[in-house]
């Protein structure tokens, strides 16, 4: 494993609910959009989300809902509930002080 897969898998939340938290999307959307953002440079296999998904439904922090797009494909959207946007704004405040302090560290700052 390397040390960007590391850093993806403890961010991955971070992201998803970053996401969610400014409108409902659908796991390839949620996919797409990272690598959009980061121009590349955050891809999430959907198989490697909707575990993570799952995991966060289970925990309250998100829900997820069905909808019928054409006449037989349904799509699931993911939405934040409140719960998700409380630990959303606790894993943001510790992922900023983690990375303020290694930057601190490496003698850098944050551009």
């Amino acid at each position: 494993m390397s040390v960007s897969d590391n850093l993806k898998r403890g961010s991955v939340d971070l992201l998803l609910l970053t996401l969610l938290s400014e409108e409902d999307m659908y796991g390839y959307q949620l996919c797409q959009e990272l690598a959009k953002r980061s121009d590349g440079r955050y891809k999430l296999m959907e198989s490697s989300m909707y575990p993570i998904l799952y995991r966060m439904i289970d925990k309250g922090f998100i829900s997820d809902r069905r909808e019928l797009v054409g006449k037989r494909r349904t799509r699931v959207y993911y939405h934040i509930e409140p719960k998700g946007k409380e630990y959303l704004s606790v894993i943001e405040n510790e992922y900023l002080t983690v990375v303020g302090g290694i930057l601190q560290i490496l003698g850098k700052e944050f551009e």
